[in-house]
């Protein structure tokens, strides 16, 4: 029996499975023996040849356009970025990942269109684990649908669990150090729905004989078994709905009972036509806003502070996280910094390279000769 045969096997056994106490342990053996087969499934994809998708990483952050055929992804990343990518109303159009630079605040971001999801993209239909592979290094999912099928965000949300990426998700609060002897011993910050059979029985099936495990959160069976596995994925998204100069605006109701549906708030998800380039600005706020970045203006001796190209940071980084990024020299040459802007208490103050960062500080390194 081949890996797929024995997977589909797992999954028809957890399907007709009951979920009740005394199932949960069995469930959770089988659970951890998917995962494990699964990400044998995808080494042995990923090792088998053929040219697949790759795209270096260029700019401040990177964003993935993911939609499935024919939702205007391409139109949207001509619309927003310098990128020409083949546009048509017929499936299938976009056959390669597709970058484009989006200049937004000072940042420069690079935004991939990938080719147009199928269902049973994660298990290698139409390339998909080729395409999946791109978006496992974004740092923000953008998900595209069409107004007319706003449950294709379903099937999305499967294809990319199904491929280890976890959607809006943080990496679950758990610890394992294995060690030599005494077996494995759980402990806990906060009750647990879990038996500690259960716990130790899916640690068993990952190998583990003798470990401390600490929960620091209450783990469903899912989330300890991503705690224990090493390929996942933690990418945050947003929404957007393409293609509403085509409805009435009668039908917008419909569309928002639709989102609501799959939780999904319709005043944070952005209504667009890439078509017209309306809606636009709106989403490029909203990539911006769920990036997490912040720009930091440079005070550059002789030549004042450069308003037009500011440092672009992740927010919460410190003035030597800001020093690493700006290369060369000067992490050795530094004396001090200081700082004007909402991060100082008051302007031109002087910090080391511990201080935080806030969004348009301005900022001038003293530096040794």
């Amino acid at each position: 029996m081949g890996l797929e045969e024995e997977i589909e096997k797992i999954e028809d056994e957890i399907a007709n499975t009951p979920y009740n106490k005394s199932t949960e342990a069995h469930i959770g053996r089988l659970k951890s023996k998917l995962a494990e087969k699964k990400e044998k499934l995808q080494n042995q994809s990923s090792s088998g040849g053929g040219t697949g998708y790759s795209v270096e990483k260029h700019g401040d952050a990177t964003v993935a356009l993911v939609g499935f055929p024919s939702v205007g992804k391409s139109s949207l990343l001509n619309s927003m970025t310098n990128a020409e990518s083949e546009t048509g109303s017929y499936e299938f159009t976009t056959l390669d990942v597709n970058p484009g630079m989006l200049q937004h605040r000072g940042a420069n971001i690079q935004m991939l269109d990938v080719p147009g999801l199928i269902e049973g993209a994660a298990s290698g239909r139409g390339d998909g684990q080729q395409v999946l592979a791109v978006v496992r290094n974004a740092d923000l999912i953008v998900f595209v649908l069409s107004v007319f099928e706003i449950e294709q965000y379903d099937r999305l949300q499967e294809e990319l669990y199904d491929i280890n990426i976890r959607v809006d998700q943080q990496p679950p609060r758990v610890t394992v150090r294995p060690k030599i002897k005494d077996g494995i011993k759980i402990t806990s910050s906060t009750e647990q729905d879990l038996d500690e059979k259960t716990i130790s029985d899916v640690l068993r099936e990952h190998g583990y004989v003798n470990a401390d495990v600490n929960l620091q959160e209450n783990v469903s069976i899912d989330r300890l078994v991503d705690g224990l596995m090493e390929n996942r994925e933690y990418i945050p998204s947003i929404t957007c709905v393409n293609k509403v100069d085509l409805i009435d605006p009668s039908y917008k109701e419909t569309v928002d009972e639709q989102l609501h549906e799959r939780d999904l708030d319709p005043e944070e998800v952005t209504f667009i036509s890439a078509e017209m380039e309306k809606g636009l600005d709106a989403l490029k706020d909203r990539i911006w806003d769920n990036l997490g970045l912040i720009r930091v203006y440079m005070n550059k001796p002789s030549r004042g502070i450069d308003w037009d190209e500011p440092l672009v940071i992740e927010a919460g980084s410190t003035v030597g996280e800001a020093i690493e990024k700006l290369g060369g020299e000067m992490e050795e040459r530094f004396r001090f910094a200081r700082v004007t802007g909402p991060s100082a208490v008051h302007d031109e103050q002087q910090v080391g390279t511990e201080h935080v960062l806030e969004d348009e500080d301005v900022l001038k390194l003293i530096l040794r000769r």
